[in-house]
C-alpha cells in the first residue's frame, strides 16, 4: 500500500528540477499524476510540451499513471484548464503542489516592468490560477492538500532578484491566507522553502551554488508527507528542505515594544529606537558579506 493510493495530484513545474521529482515521488506513492510543465528555458521563453511528456513517460514506466499539461500557470485560463484536466481524466482532485518558476535577475534600479511581471506572473499569480480552482473542488470534496513553494530569497531577501523575492514572499502570505480559509473544510495548506541543485541555481555565483547544493530528489519525500492523510493536522507551516535536512520556519511576530504617554515625534522616538527597539537584523547582510551600517565617508 502506498501512502497516496487512490489520490490524484497536480504538479505544475513538474518537467524539471524540483517538480520532476515531486511527481515521480507523488507517484510512487501511488498517486496519479497531472503533469504540468510549459516547457519554457530558465527566464520563460520557447515552450514546449516535450519536458512534461517525458517525466510522463517515466512514471508510466514505474507502473504508474499519469498524463501531460502544458498548459502556462500564468493565465487564469491555464490554470483552470490544469484542474480540469484532472477531474477530465481521473475523476477527482486530491493534492495541488505548485512548483513552476522562471528567473529574470536584475537589480531593481535595472529592472524593466517586463522583468517585473513575468516572474510575478508565474511565480505568484501562478499559484492563484491553480489554487483558486482547485480549492472550490476542494472546499466542496471537503478535503484537499495544497503544497506551495517559496525560498529563502523571499524570506530573507536576494538583492539581485527583486521580482522573486516578492513574489515568493507573496505566496508565503497566500499560503497562509489560504490556510485559515479552507481548515474548515479540512484542506491543508503548507509552504516549501527549497535549497537544491537546478536549472535555477546553475545562474547562481559560485558562493551561493554551493549554498543550494543538494539533490531536487531530496524535497519530494516532505512534499509527499504533506500531501498524505498522515499530515491531515499539519497546516499553514513553511518548512525548509536542504538535502537530508528538514527545518521549520517561524511566523513573523512583534520581537519589542514601546509606548509614548503623550504620543510620538521623530525626534523622541530618534532619542530612544536604538535601545528600545533596535532592529531584527537581516542575516543575509551577514552571509553577503555587507558592512552594516554603513562607514561614515
Amino acid at each position: 500500500m502506498g501512502l497516496l493510493d487512490g489520490k490524484v495530484a497536480v504538479v505544475t513545474g513538474a518537467g524539471n528540477g524540483i517538480g520532476r521529482g515531486v511527481a515521480l515521488g507523488l507517484a510512487h506513492a501511488g498517486a496519479r499524476v497531472v503533469v504540468n510543465d510549459f516547457g519554457v528555458t530558465v527566464d520563460g521563453r520557447d515552450p514546449s510540451s516535450a519536458a512534461a511528456q517525458a517525466v510522463v513517460k517515466e512514471i508510466e514506466a514505474l507502473g504508474g499513471e499519469a498524463i501531460g499539461n502544458a498548459e502556462s500557470v500564468a493565465t487564469m485560463a491555464g490554470g483552470q484548464s490544469i484542474v480540469d484536466a484532472a477531474l477530465a481524466r481521473f475523476g477527482d482532485l486530491h493534492i495541488v503542489v505548485c512548483c513552476a518558476g522562471i528567473l529574470r535577475e536584475r537589480m531593481i534600479f535595472n529592472m524593466t516592468e517586463e522583468e517585473w511581471d513575468a516572474v510575478v506572473a508565474v511565480h505568484l499569480k501562478g499559484h492563484f490560477t491553480v489554487m483558486r480552482p482547485a480549492t472550490r473542488h476542494m472546499r466542496e470534496k471537503r478535503r484537499g492538500r495544497i503544497v506551495t513553494f517559496t525560498s529563502t530569497a523571499g524570506l530573507e531577501g536576494s538583492p539581485g532578484q527583486p521580482n522573486y523575492s516578492a513574489a515568493k514572499e507573496g505566496v508565503v502570505g497566500l499560503t497562509r491566507s489560504t490556510a485559515l480559509a479552507m481548515a474548515r473544510y479540512g484542506v491543508t495548506v503548507n509552504c516549501i522553502s527549497p535549497s537544491a541543485e537546478t536549472r535555477m541555481t546553475e545562474r547562481l555565483p559560485d558562493g551561493r551554488r554551493a549554498q543550494a547544493a543538494a539533490p531536487p530528489e531530496a524535497v519530494a519525500p516532505v512534499v509527499t508527507f504533506l500531501a498524505s492523510d498522515r499530515a491531515a493536522h499539519v497546516t499553514g507551516q513553511v518548512i525548509h528542505v536542504r538535502g537530508h535536512q528538514v527545518s521549520l520556519w517561524s511566523h513573523p511576530a512583534p520581537l519589542r515594544a514601546i509606548t509614548s504617554r503623550e504620543g510620538w515625534t521623530p525626534e523622541a522616538l530618534a532619542e530612544v529606537y536604538d535601545q528600545a527597539l533596535g532592529q531584527d537584523r537581516l542575516r543575509r547582510l551577514d552571509a553577503l558579506g555587507i558592512p552594516w551600517p554603513p562607514k561614515a565617508e
